[in-house]
């Protein structure tokens, strides 16, 4: 049993990794323009690129990651997904063409893959009472959302002050210090060494995805009926049925389907995607609309989102404390309400700038962050015994629907994307109520 003074040590360095991969999910959006003018690529689909090969790569490995954290150890797992990601952050900062960013944009992807469920498994294992795993649940949610708030006014004010290759830099500091305080005070939990890595299902897990996304980000540059889009939205969808049939017959899938059969652990890995989806495609979209509809700079942009992003990390710490204490289906059922009121508020925006209106539509949206804590308690909980897979596969749906949301919101206007959005926090309510129905 850790004292309590080292399980709050270890909390501090499983979050502070934790806590760039989710900063890096979104800095980099108010830094697209000045990324894009630097290297040449002005694209809206490129800008996009840059954003999903991130979160693509980190979605499709997460399955196989929790599997080996499983297998070699979580706290192994975890410091080598810090390790990679400070490297290819490295990468990042020196990439000299948009095609090197994107493949080392890809590469921290796939340590953040490492990094995520090794983070949750850890945490389950240091905090074994359930109103302290909670509590230290509501935490590492209020981490993620301090992470994806933050990470377009860092971004804004990277661009404003100084470079935007200091967006990836940063994260080399913060990676060794993870690592130093994840080795000093973080027990490892115990190995499942029989456990064996579906390697055949990681290959069309991954395929489906990129063929998927690649299409819609294809639909919305050369249209919906291109052969292109077409060709690459159809491939997903094969890759897809292949991915189902290998897992319905090898011995130990990377996504074991009977899990989805238990129906508080299917409805929060359902509200992870939507919610994820709506997240990601709001912060892309409105950090190009405010650049080049509003004609701000980056750091003005960056601050314009103040607001959004205070109370999405404000209501993420909060709603731990309240999920500890009344269980997840209020913090869910309200964050998905002010998601919806806040993504109308944001389609229904005059086109001047309304500055003033914009502030108070995004503090409402910013409440949509209280769903983010709960919906991981939910999961968690729906699976015991087996933290490193159920990590995986609600953090694998997250990140799908963050990837899916760039590219489908990422290339349309707020008066159009934010009714979609709102489509999204309807469906995350309904799916809320249906937990609530099932406790």
């Amino acid at each position: 049993m850790l004292t309590e003074s080292r399980a709050r040590l270890a909390l501090a360095a499983v979050c502070l990794g934790f806590v760039m991969i989710t900063l890096d999910a979104t800095i980099v959006n108010l830094a697209l323009p000045a990324i894009g003018a630097d290297l040449g690529e002005p694209s809206t689909a490129a800008l996009q690129w840059i954003v999903d090969a991130y979160t693509v790569t980190l979605a499709a490995f997460l399955l196989t990651w929790g599997a080996a954290g499983d297998r070699w150890g979580s706290r192994r797992v975890f410091e080598v997904g810090v390790a990679l990601f400070v490297v290819a952050s490295v990468a990042c900062a020196l990439a000299g063409d948009a095609a090197w960013l994107i493949a080392a944009r890809a590469v921290q992807g796939a340590g953040a893959a490492a990094l995520l469920p090794s983070s949750l498994a850890l945490i389950v294992h240091q905090f074994p009472d359930p109103r302290e795993r909670a509590r230290a649940l509501g935490v590492w949610g209020g981490m993620s959302g301090v992470g994806l708030a933050a990470g377009p006014v860092l971004g804004g004010l990277a661009v404003g002050l100084a470079d935007w290759r200091l967006v990836f830099a940063v994260n080399v500091p913060v990676g060794i210090v993870a690592i130093v305080l994840t080795r000093r005070a973080v027990a490892e939990p115990p190995r499942h060494e029989t456990t064996r890595l579906d390697l055949a299902g990681q290959l069309t897990g991954t395929a489906s995805l990129a063929g998927l996304v690649a299409g819609f980000i294809e639909s919305g540059h050369a249209g919906r009926l291109a052969p292109t889009t077409i060709a690459l939205l159809a491939a997903g969808v094969v890759a897809g049925v292949v991915f189902v049939a290998v897992e319905r017959r090898v011995g130990e899938p990377v996504l074991p389907l009977g899990i989805l059969k238990i129906r508080n652990f299917a409805v929060a890995t359902a509200i992870g995607g939507l919610f994820n989806f709506c997240l990601y495609g709001t912060l892309f979209c409105l950090a190009l609309y405010l650049q080049r509809a509003w004609s701000l700079g980056a750091l003005a942009a960056g601050l314009t989102l103040v607001p959004l992003t205070v109370v999405v990390a404000l209501n993420a710490f909060f709603s731990g404390r309240l999920t500890g204490r009344s269980g997840p289906r209020v913090p869910m059922i309200a964050g998905a309400l002010a998601g919806l009121v806040g993504s109308a508020g944001f389609a229904l925006l005059p086109a001047d700038r309304a500055l003033v209106l914009f502030v108070v539509v995004s503090a409402v949206y910013g409440c949509c962050s209280l769903a983010m804590p709960a919906m991981t308690s939910l999961a968690m909980n729906s699976l015991p015994g087996q933290a490193g897979l159920a990590a995986g596969v609600l953090n694998a749906s997250r990140q799908t629907g963050g990837a899916i949301g760039v590219a489908l919101v990422g290339a349309l206007l707020p008066a159009t994307g934010m009714w979609l959005v709102a489509g999204g926090f309807a469906l995350v309510a309904g799916l809320a109520l249906v937990e609530r129905q099932s406790s």
